[in-house]
């Protein structure tokens, strides 16, 4: 099986730790479980966020419902600025 290698963020927003993962154009609804399933397997703590860029350069996420305010004005390029690692997962 191949694996997809993913830019990372692990970030603490407001005591929570968060993994964002960045996409890059892809539809995030398909793969999200798997990351998920990736970042745990790989011994990440913490909330996995997907994010990506829509054609307007505005940031589009997957994410729980609790972290949709911060997602909703944090900018893609500050967030791909916090980039610190990558995932390895088979999707």
């Amino acid at each position: 099986m191949q694996q997809s290698s993913f830019d990372t963020a692990h970030m603490n927003i407001m005591d929570v730790h968060v993994v964002v993962v960045f996409l890059d154009h892809r539809p995030a609804g398909e793969l999200y479980g798997a990351l998920q399933s990736s970042a745990k397997q790989a011994g990440f703590t913490g909330q996995v966020v997907a994010v990506w860029p829509d054609e307007m350069g505005r940031t589009r996420f997957l994410a729980p419902q609790e972290m949709h305010a911060f997602f909703r004005v944090v900018g893609y390029d500050q967030l791909r600025a916090q980039i610190n690692t990558t995932l390895q997962c088979p999707c």
